[in-house]
């Protein structure tokens, strides 16, 4: 799975007369599939006779660079007017040199959000998902990686009361040397519950990150602190910093934290738990480079979760950004995953982490309540009901500064099991991503009141059917969002692409290495029988790609055998190993399998070893007959990514 989580959009601002765009000359035209499916939008009337102030106007192209609104937890809910929906010029419009109020209620369309709109064509898209809560960046980037902004310390102070973030605070300065903040949450003593989805992930020993341009340091000052001051400009040439501290979630942790941005050491480790001996001041936690997840995918290594941040000049930040530059990022992202062997079992959600205070016309469901002083939706210090029919508080346990959803936002599903253009009127939230992590690999649920708990699901924008369609591959032009017969060559961070190292062959074959046989688990009526021994010192296999003449070796690398049978019948292709090895006998490890034809994944599934074993299925599109790649790469705790390969026949 990949979320693209970018900044500061309302969903009528980028899709509130979807499908239909005005298509003047001089902008790429968007037209409408057939049989594309109505939304909740801009209407008629809200178009002529808002009740606003002023009525929404469209914004072109050259537009496209606008001020940032007002989008302040408490301005938000004023806005809203207890429902109203009708003080947005009032309350949320920017005032700034330069900036005109009522451009708060305007919006674009698919002659420049077209890459989205486009995408949207193809795939799936939301027009019920919400902020979690009322209020800036770091609330939604909290919520998107626990449902949970309680419990920070400092308990008062900018953006943050009752001991709850409602603001934009920066991280301390204890867990990352670029920010210039105080907030962190405790740390998580060992044993205890997870605080994050990233705690989730690590403690059933599956690979993730959070990917960041700018994240790594351009120097380092005297003391020995990362210094991040990598800057970019802009379609309008206006320059900012790639780097923001208060957009990276994970920094808030200090169990997540990367403090002096420590890069990996090698692709081969990217997404790992970092080896227990790493002094804490130095671990990598799973905090990247965007460019770290180039070189993932180029080296066929993506972590099974991966959270990408655009630099802020691509982020859609009004003010820094815009949907031109962030159109840029959201193609290149798409495209090279798309053109990736992990396409075929992937995932890409879009989503965004506040609406910027821009206008949308839809009053979101308040599913919890807050009385807190920076609280106005339902009168000064209120947000929604939080007294029973008695005057009583509903719960006195309930923490403050949350209320929620917040303003609605656009989401979006890019996957071969998605489905095609089509629009999901369930309600969502920024939570309902964590909880579809949390649901698709069991990890459970975070608790202390996460909003995972009472999110909707993503399911219904899937269809994952073993007889369903599935979705087409969609190229977009990174500059006009056009769709694209061939993809272009392009990485997420828009850097020099990285590529695998050269010399062996592209593992689709076998190598001279320790394979305990000739790989060739070929059998009468699709039984390859033993397999032979496809471990050895974790994956020696002598032309593992990039070994060329002589095994690429890793020191890091677990001492793990592992030895398969396999056998088909149909669509179900059944894979037995054992696993020995003097590593194999401590901490946990687990097997992720992929059949493959040339760089086209088939099937791929994941188990964990128990026991010395593992017993799985993977399931195919279709019975196959002829040669095929079986690739397994080991996970083991406290070391590097080990990965074996053994050609498969079917008859």
């Amino acid at each position: 799975m990949v979320v693209l989580f970018d900044e500061n959009e309302s969903f009528d601002h980028y899709f509130g007369t979807y499908p239909n765009a005005t298509n003047p000359a001089g902008e790429p035209a968007f037209h409408a599939k057939a049989n594309t499916p109505s939304i909740n939008g801009l209407t008629d009337g809200l178009l002529t006779s808002n009740p606003n102030s002023v009525n929404p106007q469209r914004l072109d192209r050259s537009q496209a660079v606008t001020c940032s609104q007002n989008h302040g937890y408490g301005a938000e809910e004023s806005a809203f007017d207890g429902g109203l929906m009708d003080r947005f010029v009032e309350r949320t419009g920017a005032t700034g040199t330069g900036c005109d109020p009522k451009m708060v209620m305007d919006y674009f369309d698919g002659n420049t959000v077209t890459g989205l709109w486009n995408l949207a064509q193809s795939f799936s898209m939301s027009d019920n998902s919400y902020d979690t809560n009322f209020g800036p960046s770091t609330v939604g980037a909290i919520n998107l990686v626990s449902g949970q902004t309680h419990g920070v310390s400092p308990a008062t102070g900018g953006g943050i009361e009752n001991g709850t973030i409602n603001g934009d605070p920066d991280p301390s300065t204890a867990n990352d040397d670029c920010a210039a903040g105080s907030a962190s949450f405790p740390a998580r003593a060992p044993g205890t519950a997870p605080q994050n989805v990233g705690d989730m992930l690590s403690d059933h020993h599956l690979t993730w990150g959070w990917f960041e341009g700018g994240f790594r340091p351009t120097s380092h000052d005297a003391s020995g602190r990362a210094v991040c001051a990598s800057r970019h400009v802009n379609v309008a040439g206006g320059a900012s910093n790639d780097y923001s501290p208060h957009h990276e979630p994970f920094a808030y942790y200090p169990e997540t934290a990367n403090l002096h941005h420590t890069a990996p050491a090698s692709a081969d480790v990217i997404g790992q738990d970092d080896p227990a001996s790493t002094p804490a001041a130095d671990k990598v936690n799973h905090q990247y480079d965007l460019t770290d997840f180039d070189t993932a995918l180029a080296n066929d290594n993506l972590p099974a979760v991966s959270f990408l941040k655009a630099a802020q000049f691509e982020d859609g930040h009004p003010g820094n950004s815009d949907p031109l530059d962030e159109q840029r990022f959201i193609a290149r992202a798409v495209d090279a995953i798309e053109e990736s062997p992990e396409w075929n079992s992937t995932a890409i959600v879009i989503a965004y982490d506040d609406s910027d205070g821009w206008y949308d016309h839809q009053m979101s469901p308040i599913v919890n309540a807050s009385s807190a002083a920076a609280d106005t939706l339902s009168g000064a210090g209120r947000c929604g009901n939080t007294l029973d029919a008695k005057g009583n508080v509903r719960d006195p346990t309930a923490y403050q500064d949350r209320c929620g959803y917040g303003p609605r936002q656009p989401m979006l599903v890019i996957s071969p099991f998605a489905k095609q253009n089509f629009v999901d009127h369930q309600i969502t939230d920024q939570t309902s991503i964590m909880k579809f992590i949390e649901d698709n690999w069991q990890l459970g649920r975070i608790g202390n009141q996460s909003f995972d708990a009472r999110a909707g699901s993503l399911g219904n924008m899937f269809d994952f059917a073993p007889d369903a369609a599935r979705a087409p591959k969609v190229y977009l032009d990174p500059t006009t969002g056009l769709v694209t017969r061939t993809a272009p060559t392009v990485t997420p961070s828009g850097a020099t692409p990285a590529t695998p190292p050269t010399g062996g062959d592209d593992g689709s074959n076998p190598g001279d290495g320790d394979q305990g046989g000739n790989g060739d688990q070929g059998g009468d009526g699709g039984d390859q029988g033993d397999g032979g021994d496809q471990g050895g010192q974790g994956g020696d296999r002598g032309s593992r790609r990039g070994a060329g003449s002589g095994r690429r070796t890793t020191p890091a690398k677990p001492s793990i055998r592992v030895k398969c049978t396999t056998a088909s019948k149909g669509k179900n292709i059944t894979v037995a190993c054992k696993v020995t090895g003097k590593d194999a006998r401590k901490g946990a490890t687990a097997l992720r399998f992929r059949l493959v034809k040339g760089n086209k994944v088939l099937a791929n599934t994941r188990a964990v070893v128990k026991k010395g074993t593992v017993a799985t299925t993977l399931k195919t599109s279709r019975a196959l007959h002829g040669r095929y790649t079986l690739r397994i790469a080991i996970s083991h705790t406290g070391s590097a990514a080990a990965s074996v390969a053994s050609v498969v026949r079917f008859k």
